[in-house]
C-alpha cells in the first residue's frame, strides 16, 4: 500500500501483519479518488472513515489535505497503527477505538463524505444497517456522500439514494448522495 497522491505521495503504508484487515487495494483507491477530485476540495470536508483498519483511506485523505477525519475500528492494534501514523506523519486524524455500529448509533458529528469499508463476510442486513443509520441519524451532511465498498457477491442498489455502483477488480463501490 502507498499514499496515492499529495503531500505524502509515494509513501509506503506498511502495517503490522497481524491486523485483521482487507486494505483496499492500489488501483481501487486511485479510482475512487480520481472520482472524489471532482466533488469535494479536501481541505474543506469532514470524513468519516468506517472500518477503518490500516487507515489507508484516512492517510490518503490527509495527504490530499483533509484536516478532519475521524477513523473508526474495533481492533486495537488498528487504533494504535492510525494514531502511530498521523503523528509520524503530523495528520490530523482522530483515531476512534468503537464498534462501528456502536458509533454511528452515538456520535453527534456531521461528515460531508462518509466511507465504509467493512468486512465482506457481514450479512446484508449489516450492510444495510450501515446506510439505514447514517441516514436515519442524520450523520450525513444534507448534499454529502456515502460510499460502501463491498463485494461483487453483493447489491446494494437497492437503498435509498443510491446513485452509482463502480467496480475495480473484485471490490465495488456504492455511492449515495442525498438532494440538497
Amino acid at each position: 500500500m502507498r499514499i496515492i497522491s499529495g503531500t505524502h505521495k509515494g509513501r509506503r503504508i506498511t502495517p503490522p501483519k497481524n491486523l485483521p484487515v482487507r486494505p483496499t487495494t492500489d488501483m481501487a483507491k486511485e479510482a475512487l479518488f480520481n472520482i472524489l477530485n471532482n466533488q469535494f476540495y479536501f481541505d474543506e470536508i469532514r470524513v468519516l472513515d468506517l472500518f477503518a483498519g490500516t487507515g489507508n483511506m484516512s492517510l490518503e485523505f490527509a495527504s490530499r489535505g483533509c484536516t478532519n477525519i475521524t477513523s473508526v475500528d474495533s481492533h486495537p492494534g488498528c487504533i494504535k497503527f492510525i494514531g502511530a501514523k498521523a503523528a509520524e506523519w503530523n495528520f490530523m486524524i482522530k483515531a476512534v477505538k468503537m464498534d462501528v455500529f456502536k458509533f454511528l448509533e452515538t456520535v453527534r458529528d456531521n461528515y460531508d463524505l462518509i466511507f465504509a469499508d467493512p468486512p465482506y463476510d457481514l450479512s446484508p442486513e449489516q450492510f444495510s444497517d450501515i446506510h439505514r443509520l447514517v441516514y436515519e441519524r442524520n450523520i450525513l451532511v444534507p448534499s454529502g456522500t456515502l460510499i460502501i465498498e463491498h463485494s461483487k457477491q453483493m447489491d446494494l442498489s437497492h437503498l435509498t439514494h443510491h446513485t452509482s455502483t463502480r467496480r475495480y477488480g473484485s471490490s465495488l463501490f456504492s455511492f449515495y448522495k442525498s438532494e440538497e
